[in-house]
Order: C-alpha cells, then structure tokens, then sequence
C-alpha cells in the first residue's frame, strides 16, 4: 500500500471519528497523531495526512456547500459519516489541493477505493457520482475561462 493511500486512510479514520463523536475542531490533530501512530507505525512521511486534514478543516464549511450543491437531495448532516469524510477528502484534493500533485482523476478513484475499503460498493458509486459531478463542473468552468 502506498504511503498517500495509507495517509488518506489514517486522514479518513481521525475525520470519522472526529465527526462522530461531534468534538471541537482543536481535538482532531490529537485524533489524527494517535491514528499515525496506531494505523501507520514505521511511516515514514506522515506530512500529506497532517496536510489533508489541516487543508480541509480550513476549507469544511466551503468542501460542505459544495457536497450542498452537488448532491441536493443529501443534506450533509444526512450523509453517512464515512461517506461524508470521504467526500470532504476528495472534495478537497479536487479543488483545494495541488493539482500537480494528486491529479483529479488520481483524486477521484482514491475517494472511491476508500468507499469501497470502508463503506461499501453503494457508496463508492454515491462518491463517484458526486465528485464526477464537481469534475465536470470544473471542466466546463475551466473551458469558460479559456473562451
């Protein structure tokens, strides 16, 4: 397993369990060190989990608006919290993160191999539906600027 696969494992784990049991937004790097430690023991470059999550708590309630829109009949709150996290780390590689980096599409299946490893394969299709909705969105929206 790759050391990014690894760390957007260990970034869904410390999302979830942040997300569930609702605590404030300074405990989740304590959550996040303590899965490192447990789930990623020996990692060498632990940098891109700190980064994913640092990255999408700063940009939560915009990475929320956006599952909003792209998946109206979904209220977030209502989402699975597996699968809501799960966007929130694609939503964020997608349009918050360094393209050059993780490429959309690099983004998008990994978004969903997580579905699968963690939720199951109704919610791979759910976050392939949704993230390949942003990504047509960014494609038009790219296409517009260069007119």
């Amino acid at each position: 397993m790759s050391y990014r696969h690894l760390s957007r494992s260990i970034a869904m784990q410390s999302l979830y369990e942040w997300d569930f049991r609702q605590l404030p937004k300074k405990e989740l790097s304590f959550i996040v060190e303590r899965n490192i430690n447990d789930f990623g023991p020996g990692m060498e470059e632990t940098d891109f989990t700190r980064k994913l999550i640092s990255g999408i708590i700063e940009n939560l309630l915009k990475i929320d608006k956006i599952i909003e829109a792209s998946a109206p009949q979904w209220p977030v709150p209502q989402i699975n919290i597996i699968d809501r996290n799960i966007l929130r780390i694609g939503i964020y590689e997608l349009l918050f993160g360094e393209k050059e980096e993780v490429p959309p599409k690099v983004a998008i299946n990994e978004a969903i191999e997580l579905a699968k490893n963690f939720s199951g394969q109704a919610s791979a299709k759910f976050v392939n539906g949704v993230l390949g909705t942003i990504y047509k969105e960014m494609n038009i929206n790219d296409n517009d600027k260069r007119q």
